[in-house]
C-alpha cells in the first residue's frame, strides 16, 4: 500500500487491489472544455454528477465548474475588504459569487468587485445569538445546526433517531427564534463512519487515509480524529494525536516511506492536490474514500455543528457527496484544491472536517 510524500498536499493511495474496481462514468466527449486543475477522471465524475443532477449538457457542466473556481478566487480577494460586514457567501446556480452583507456600503464594495450583494435581514450578531441559545441547551444526538447563507438562516436538522422528548424541546426553542432558524426533519441519524472499509487498518477497525502532510522533517497523514482516537497503531504507522469530539481531525505518523501529493481515484490514476482552501456553499466538490470510492456533489452548508452520539463536532462542511462506513478520513477536494476530511453522514448528507483548520492546528504543510 503506498501512502504520501512531501510536496504540498495529498491523499493516501489506498490498497492496490481496490484500484481494479475503478467503476467510473464514461469520459466526456472531446468537445467538452478542460477544467483547470482537474484530472480527467475527476472532471468526468464531476461532470457526470452535474449532468445527472441538474439536467445540463457536459459542456455546460464543465463551464460551470470552471466558473466556480474563478468565483471562489474572487471571494478570497473580496473578503478582507468587507470582512467586518460580511454575513454570508455562496455560489449561485450559475456558479457566480454572491455575498450577504450588513450595510449598503459593503454591498457597493462587493458589486464594484463584480460580486452580487444582498443586505442581510438577519445580522451576524443575530445569527450568532440564535446559535448560542440553541447550543446552550442539552446536546441532542442525531441533530445538526448550521448556516444557510442563501436564505440568511440557521438550519436545525433533526434525524428520526433523535430522542423525541429532547428533540421536541430543541425544536420548541428554535420556534421561539422566529425565522432566524429553519427546522428540517430527515430520515435516520448522524453517525461517524469508521468501520468496514478498506485502506488503513488497525485494531480491527478500518478508515480511509487522508491528506499527506509534513512538518519539514517527518511525513504524516492528516485523518479523522475519531479514527486516530480509536486506533493506536495502523498498518501505515502509529496515531500520534486525535481531536474528537469538538473537532474531527487527527494525525498518523507515516512510516511507509511514500507520501505522494495526490488523491487516489480508484482506477490507477490520481488527482494532484496543490493547495488547500475553505469550502463555499454552492461549490461542486468530489471525495475519495475506500468504500464508496470517487463520488461528487455540492457543498450545502458550512460551519455546521453535528451532534453524533459520541459528542458534538462543530465547524463542519455539509455536502451531498455520498459517503459510507469506511470512508472516514478520506479526502474532500475541488479539482487540485483540498477542502476537507470525511467525518460522518446523516439524513442524506455527508460531513467533513475543514482541512485548513486541521493543518493549522498541527502546523503542517501539504505534500
Amino acid at each position: 500500500m503506498s501512502v504520501m510524500n512531501t510536496s504540498r498536499k495529498s491523499v493516501i493511495t489506498a490498497a492496490a487491489g481496490a484500484l481494479a474496481l475503478g467503476l467510473f462514468a464514461p469520459a466526456a466527449s472531446a468537445s467538452v472544455p478542460g477544467i483547470e486543475g482537474y484530472s480527467d477522471v475527476v472532471a468526468d465524475e464531476a461532470i457526470t454528477t452535474l449532468t445527472s443532477e441538474r439536467g445540463i449538457s457536459e459542456t455546460a457542466a464543465a463551464n460551470l465548474l470552471q466558473t466556480q473556481q474563478e468565483s471562489v478566487e474572487t471571494l478570497d480577494e473580496l473578503r478582507s475588504a468587507i470582512s467586518g460586514d460580511l454575513v454570508g457567501e455562496h455560489l449561485d446556480a450559475a456558479g457566480q459569487p454572491v455575498v450577504t452583507v450588513a450595510t449598503q456600503e459593503a454591498a457597493a464594495t462587493a458589486e464594484a468587485a463584480g460580486v452580487a450583494a444582498e443586505v442581510a435581514e438577519h445580522t451576524t450578531e443575530e445569527l450568532d445569538a440564535a446559535r448560542a441559545e440553541l447550543e446552550s441547551l442539552p446536546t441532542v444526538a442525531h441533530t445538526s445546526l448550521g448556516l444557510d447563507p442563501t436564505a440568511n438562516q440557521l438550519v436545525l436538522t433533526v434525524g428520526e433517531k433523535a430522542a423525541d422528548d429532547a428533540a421536541g424541546k430543541l425544536t420548541a426553542a428554535a420556534a421561539k427564534l422566529g425565522d432566524t432558524v429553519r427546522v428540517e426533519h430527515v430520515a435516520g441519524g448522524m453517525q461517524q463512519s469508521i468501520y468496514n472499509g478498506e485502506a488503513i487498518t488497525g485494531g480491527g477497525s478500518r478508515c480511509s487515509a487522508g491528506f499527506n502532510v509534513n512538518d519539514g522533517a517527518q511525513n504524516y497523514i492528516l485523518d479523522a480524529g475519531h479514527c486516530t482516537g480509536a486506533v493506536s497503531q495502523w498498518n501505515v504507522g502509529p496515531s500520534v494525536d486525535a481531536s474528537f469530539p469538538g473537532n474531527d481531525y487527527g494525525l498518523i505518523r507515516n512510516d511507509t516511506g511514500s507520501a505522494p501529493g495526490a488523491v487516489t481515484l480508484w482506477n490507477g490514476s490520481t488527482q494532484a492536490i496543490t493547495s488547500a482552501a475553505d469550502a463555499t456553499v454552492g461549490q461542486d466538490i468530489c471525495k475519495s474514500g475506500s468504500t464508496t470510492q470517487l463520488t461528487c456533489g455540492t457543498v450545502q452548508a458550512v460551519d455546521v455543528t453535528v451532534n453524533y452520539a459520541e459528542g458534538a463536532v462543530d465547524g463542519l462542511i455539509q455536502t451531498s457527496a455520498r459517503v459510507d462506513s469506511g470512508d472516514s478520513g478520506g479526502c474532500l477536494f475541488s479539482g487540485s484544491t483540498g477542502v476537507g476530511i470525511t467525518s460522518g453522514m446523516g439524513g442524506g448528507s455527508s460531513y467533513f472536517q475543514p482541512v485548513t483548520e486541521a493543518m493549522s492546528a498541527y502546523g503542517m504543510s501539504l505534500n
